[in-house]
């Protein structure tokens, strides 16, 4: 599960107890990146609000399917496994078209986005998304203006800019701690987007 101590669900008390209830999936289940926080139950709490509000919040204008594209992109450079079978699960469910996802997935493990079935302004922000992942210092303004030409408004750049953030920061949080999907339940996701305060995952 990882390499540090964790409070199983049913070992779980106070504040923690709290929060395990609001995470869970089917049958109480905790996704392993949450548990790695139970010893420190106020890190998830600002995960899951982050996370929920950058990923999964209905004043978001970019379509969720792509930002998962996007979360897959960067935990792929990062080399983060675990976040990549999550969030390509998720990716498959919203897109509901296997193949494209398929292909988008291959053009991922290929490391060649441009093979991947995308419109020029979805690569555009994949190319983006890769540099901000490799080289953050590398970025100029001419990198924003690159997706503005690409048909990208100032808000979706920022959503973009935050998503590809929280998965660098999700990616670490999952490696430096050893998660495993072992007993996870993949594709899952808090999808009440309406309300920021659910974070219940099916």
């Amino acid at each position: 599960m990882s390499w540090i101590k964790t409070i199983p669900f049913d070992e779980a008390t106070g504040k923690l107890k709290i929060l395990y209830g609001r995470v869970t999936g089917p049958d109480n289940n905790v996704d392993n990146i949450m548990m790695a926080h139970s010893l420190r139950p106020h890190t998830m709490e600002a995960h899951m609000a982050v996370y929920k509000n950058v990923l999964h919040h209905s004043a978001n204008k970019v379509p969720k399917w792509f930002l998962e594209v996007l979360g897959v992109w960067v935990s792929a450079l990062n080399r983060c496994g675990y976040c990549v079978e999550h969030h390509f699960a998720g990716l498959q469910r919203l897109l509901r078209d296997e193949e494209r996802g398929n292909a988008i997935r291959a053009a991922i493990d290929a490391g060649d986005i441009g093979q991947a079935p995308l419109d020029a302004a979805q690569l555009a922000a994949m190319r983006y998304a890769q540099v901000l992942t490799e080289g953050p210092a590398d970025l100029t303004e001419a990198d924003i203006v690159a997706l503005r030409d690409a048909g990208w408004d100032d808000g979706e750049i920022l959503e973009i800019n935050q998503v590809c953030a929280y998965f660098s920061y999700a990616n670490r949080t999952v490696l430096g701690l050893g998660c495993s999907t072992e007993g996870d339940i993949l594709g899952l996701s808090p999808n009440n987007s309406d309300n920021p305060d659910d974070w219940g995952h099916r």
